[in-house]
């Protein structure tokens, strides 16, 4: 299948997300009553729903996006990666001028996007909460009655699978066995709310995103057996 892919029609993402706030005590009483009820399928009833709820931002009804990265490769031979991050704390905002950048990208091409553990995280949580926010869905994303070979979605995580479903691959892992420099050489992903909510520091998160997003095209070349790009041909024009 990759041997039909134009690597230039691929746009790679990732997301950094957070809980829709700092703590469970901010909750109103109605979502309280609705996290109490996830947090007993997703932790022992040792731990109270407050202890849990710093893992509230993986799921789309209790967290909210911070910023989205999206690469793309813009020229061949060798290969050159352009990046731009959407961040910040209006998350209606940032999905719009995201959704913006997709509808360009996608248009008069045969367009992919690409993460990794994206079509178990990142799609549909990014559908997710535009939906929450009132946005129309990008059609590249929007997989409703769309027939398999239809939906224009990759994966590097099911790729790598190879139809093998019993276990999950860290990007992190991936890039180390793929002699791919790491894009957790700073932070991770654990870190990602604390440093939001307790440092303010969102530029440094958006310079985590973007180093998974290049992970991401690095470990997809690797699969195709293409060249890495290079560190001198890395640009982000993302302002911080």
């Amino acid at each position: 299948m990759l041997s039909n892919i134009k690597p230039e029609d691929i746009l790679f993402l990732d997301i950094e997300t957070i809980p829709s706030f700092q703590s469970y005590e901010m909750l109103d009483p109605v979502t309280q009553s609705h996290w109490e009820k996830k947090s007993k399928l997703i932790a022992n009833e040792e731990k109270s729903p407050a202890e849990v709820y710093e893992r509230a931002g993986i799921y789309a009804e209790f967290g909210r996006i911070i910023c989205i990265s999206a690469g793309f490769l813009n020229q061949k031979n060798p290969f050159g990666f352009r990046l731009k991050s959407f961040f910040g704390d209006d998350e209606k905002e940032l999905l719009l001028q995201f959704s913006s950048m997709v509808e360009k990208f996608t248009r008069n091409r045969e367009a992919l996007l690409c993460a990794h553990n994206g079509k178990e995280f990142d799609y549909p949580y990014i559908a997710r909460r535009m939906i929450i926010n009132r946005l129309v869905i990008p059609d590249i994303l929007d997989n409703a009655g769309k027939k398999p070979w239809e939906v224009k979605l990759l994966d590097t995580l099911d790729l790598w699978k190879f139809g093998d479903y019993k276990s999950y691959t860290s990007l992190d892992l991936l890039t180390s066995v793929l002699g791919i420099p790491s894009p957790k050489d700073d932070i991770d992903g654990s870190m990602v709310a604390r440093i939001y909510w307790e440092e303010h520091d969102i530029k440094r998160i958006v310079k985590y995103c973007e180093k998974d997003v290049l992970a991401v095209a690095q470990v997809l070349l690797r699969l195709m057996n293409l060249p890495m790009i290079e560190a001198d041909k890395i640009e982000s024009v993302t302002v911080l």
